[in-house]
């Protein structure tokens, strides 16, 4: 009695052992693939608690989460001859977890493979200036070229950045340079433009005063109150015929607007007519 007692205690341990040996659990992150006797199994296992036959299954699990995969730095040549150093990061995940443990042996290290190859083949069939400035449309190249293989491994590419472009110190320099001389070229037409704009300007205003005399004495009286502002103890002025007949007629009750014929004429080859009378402010 004693002895079956022992025998069946044994056989209930045993059949709890095993029990414990074919349970195996899932993570939310990950899915199981089962190789029965070496055969790998079409139905994935889900996360969460799952069985296996002991001794005979045995449970391989793969991450399904997106993984971020560095590109080690790469030394190229473009395509019009500048030694570059580029690197850039891949970001993947698996989609079908069997094709990824059954078609390649260790799909990340084949993924760092492939991705290294494609960005030296991205630069040398790039430009300086589109490693530069254009960087998506690259991206979006070495993204495709990374597909094609990715596929067949049941691996999908998320996105591709390139992350840095590193230039020789001479194309540094060079490149610094150019930029200088741009900025100066602006510089200067920005202030040529405004030269021509001024002067253009100046020509109206000449116009303006000289269709209209009276436009040519106000502005001479505002030049010698800015003159005047500048606490000089002496202000020397030469005074228009014109001023006084203005101030004549302004006295005597016609018009204030001198008359056109009225303003001296400057002959050509000749400098410029001063009034008949100047005066000497003392300011002092």
């Amino acid at each position: 009695m004693d002895t079956l007692l022992y025998a069946l205690l044994v056989l209930a341990l045993l059949v709890a052992v095993v029990g414990l040996m074919s349970l195996r659990v899932v993570k939310q992150i990950e899915r199981g693939v089962v190789f029965r006797l070496g055969r790998a199994q079409q139905h994935v296992r889900p996360p969460g608690l799952t069985t296996l036959i002991p001794v005979v299954d045995r449970l391989t699990r793969v991450n399904v989460q997106v993984v971020t995969l560095p590109i080690p730095a790469q030394d190229g040549i473009t395509r019009d001859n500048v030694t570059v150093r580029v690197d850039a990061v891949v970001y993947f995940k698996v989609i079908d977890p069997l094709r990824a443990v059954v078609e390649v042996q260790d799909y990340g290290f084949a993924m760092s493979q492939v991705a290294q190859t494609s960005l030296r083949s991205i630069i040398g069939k790039s430009e300086l200036d589109d490693l530069l400035s254009n960087r998506e449309h690259l991206n979006q190249g070495l993204e495709v070229m990374l597909d094609s293989p990715a596929a067949s491994w049941g691996i999908e590419i998320d996105r591709v950045e390139i992350k840095d472009v590193e230039l020789p110190e001479s194309m540094k320099r060079s490149m610094s340079r150019q930029a200088e001389a741009e900025r100066e070229r602006r510089s200067r037409i920005i202030t040529a433009d405004g030269e021509f704009q001024a002067s253009k300007k100046l020509s109206e205003a000449a116009n303006a005063m000289a269709d209209t005399p009276a436009a040519l004495q106000l502005r001479l009286l505002q030049t010698m109150v800015e003159v005047a502002a500048e606490k000089n103890s002496t202000l020397v002025l030469p005074f228009p015929v014109e001023m006084l007949r203005y101030f004549e007629a302004v006295a005597k009750g016609a018009p204030a607007v001198p008359k056109a014929a009225d303003t001296p004429q400057v002959e050509a080859g000749e400098g410029p007519i001063l009034g008949a009378d100047q005066r000497v402010i003392d300011q002092g």
